[in-house]
């Protein structure tokens, strides 16, 4: 067989299993290829297909109502005009680029185009300033830089050699124009065969505790491995798929590129400048949208709309980038008669673990593992497999949808992947089942009275607050507790902070919380984020530790700047131990 029919087969496997994860888990076995190109062997394959070529591969809806529609063949078309202009401005395989686009159809012609060619894409956030981009730049190697014309001018600052290629109306000293490839022929052949193994993208992580690292994916770690995001979705052929994610991050290529074009379905996108909740409804139903995936924060802020507004919800809905609350899940699965359904993986990897479609979900865990993914908690003190412990996935065989490497960092390469085993750094529990529920990031589960406390099972109290918007729980010093639980808070529109509403949110912790898991010390605050929007919880530890001092006993003085009113439960009469 081709590596198209056997990639085919894999895929239609996991269709028909979709929803018996036992024999799925059980048979699934990754396609392992000694070459393959997404572009070519796959997507091209699909356009050229009569009956399949003319159907939408892509539709992006603008805030004033016009919208964009690309067919399989045209996309195909579109990018093999593109690789051919490419190569004639000199892009080389191996090459590398900086993929700097908005949610706009360049980005997905340049995509299919850089597979293609066997470029190596740098995908970059448009929020990235010169500092940023400039250690992309350096990192990364870049010698092309593909950029919006409403961010070219960030690149005068960035030192490098490297080519600008303005994608636009913009008319740039020194850049390419990206339309003058429309005058190229379609006809695209490429100069040899893709190894499977070749790198194909360079992901900076978005750098929650330290410096961003730089993940290395090849062309099969990529495109091959999210045969498991398929699965976890359950999106099929003919979907129409709707992933909140912005460009420049891996859930953008999860679920924007990959995932739904293996499945032969449509990617949907709806462009806004402000998050609208009963906008982005009214084009979920214009569109038909059936299958949907948002991070918690989309998720958090759709609850506040009247969800039930939508006619015909999705039939598939999913989360991913942090654990979402049990609440927000049965606010959603009372209005649309859906579960959402949590997936684990990282920008190291494709989807890990996952409830999947059919399978009943424990609330608030992140189900089991995926096919093709050999899970393992190992217990951080004795590297034994454990119950509790950090989420490991076992090495042999390793699974086609993890990571190269640390792209030239052999020590942080080194370190995840030792003793027969690649180290998430995540840290989870096991049930009976082996259902596996999320504890924190190694670095963020603490101890408070010698107990282990995660943050996330306190910030899930904490969501279930009607006040309570969003929530981050880090450790406080303590003199005699070493630590305790604060929670730093975001209330809900309209709220305003104050004691009496302290003591309440206090309270509510109080009858919900074993005492030893109790919320101590509370501070609204606006929480510090990635730019990809995860919490920095790290800074948030380190204005404690201003606050308290690091044994919690801060010495005599006014307070460091920037740090809010904090209530403790021990000023409230009500509230005493």
């Amino acid at each position: 067989m081709t590596v198209t029919e056997d990639f085919r087969a894999a895929r239609d496997r996991l269709l028909e299993l979709r929803t018996d994860y036992a024999r799925a888990h059980r048979e699934f076995q990754w396609p392992r290829f000694e070459h393959f190109n997404f572009a070519l062997d796959w997507f091209d394959a699909i356009a050229q297909d009569p009956d399949k070529g003319g159907k939408p591969a892509l539709v992006i809806v603008e805030q004033d109502g016009s919208a964009t529609r690309r067919s399989f063949a045209d996309l195909s078309e579109a990018s093999s005009r593109l690789a051919n202009w490419l190569r004639g401005q000199g892009v080389r395989r191996g090459d590398r680029m900086i993929v700097m686009l908005g949610n706009q159809v360049e980005l997905w012609e340049l995509m299919l185009a850089g597979i293609k060619l066997g470029l190596v894409m740098i995908p970059t956030t448009t929020l990235m300033g010169p500092r940023d981009i400039a250690d992309r730049v350096e990192r990364g190697g870049a010698r092309w830089a593909a950029v919006g014309s409403a961010n070219i001018a960030k690149f005068a600052e960035v030192p490098g050699e490297y080519t600008l290629i303005e994608v636009g109306l913009g008319v740039t000293d020194g850049a390419l124009r990206y339309a003058d490839h429309a005058t190229e022929t379609a006809e695209f052949v490429p100069d040899g065969p893709t190894r499977a193994d070749e790198t194909m993208l360079l992901y900076f992580t978005s750098g929650t505790t330290s410096r961003a690292k730089l993940v290395e994916h090849s062309h099969s770690s990529y495109p091959v491995g999210h045969l498991s995001t398929m699965y976890w979705i359950g999106v099929e052929p003919g979907d129409v798929h709707l992933n909140v994610a912005s460009p420049g991050w891996a859930k953008h290529a999860w679920s924007n590129v990959f995932t739904p074009w293996i499945a032969e379905a449509c990617v949907f996108v709806y462009n806004y400048e402000r998050f609208d909740a009963k906008a982005l409804i009214e084009q979920m139903d214009r569109e038909g949208v059936t299958s949907f995936c948002a991070p918690p924060t989309v998720w958090r802020m759709l609850i506040q709309a009247d969800l039930t507004q939508l006619k015909n919800p999705p039939t598939k809905v999913v989360s991913a980038g942090e654990p979402l609350n049990a609440e927000v899940i049965g606010q959603v699965e009372r209005a649309w008669g859906q579960i959402i359904r949590d997936g684990f993986g990282q920008t190291e990897s494709t989807v890990q673990i996952a409830n999947t479609p059919g399978q009943p979900v424990k609330t608030g865990s992140m189900g089991r593992p995926l096919p093709g993914y050999d899970v393992v908690l190992l217990d951080p003190a004795t590297g034994e497999e454990a119950d509790d412990g950090e989420l490991c996935l076992r090495l042999a065989p390793r699974p086609v949808g993890l990571m190269t490497a640390y792209y030239g960092d052999p020590e942080k390469t080194a370190e995840a992947f030792r003793d027969g085993y690649y180290h998430t750094g995540d840290m989870a529990s096991r049930d009976e089942n082996g259902v596996i529920t999320y504890v924190g990031r190694g670095d963020d589960v603490f101890k408070s009275s010698d107990y282990r406390l995660s943050p996330f099972e306190l910030e899930s109290v904490l969501i279930e607050h009607p006040a309570v918007a969003e929530a981050a729980v880090v450790p406080s010093p303590d003199p005699v507790k070493l630590s305790v639980p604060k929670a730093f808070v975001v209330l809900a529109p309209g709220l305003k902070p104050g004691p009496q509403l302290a003591e309440d949110i206090l309270r509510y912790c109080r009858e919900h919380l074993a005492p030893f898991k109790r919320i101590r010390r509370l501070e609204f605050a606006e929480l510090p984020k990635t730019i990809s929007g995860k919490i920095r919880r790290v800074e948030l530890r380190q204005s404690e530790e201003r606050r308290h001092g690091e044994d919690g006993k801060p010495g005599a003085g006014p307070l460091p700047a920037g740090l809010g009113v904090e209530y403790s439960d021990s000023e409230f009469p009500g509230l005493k131990d």
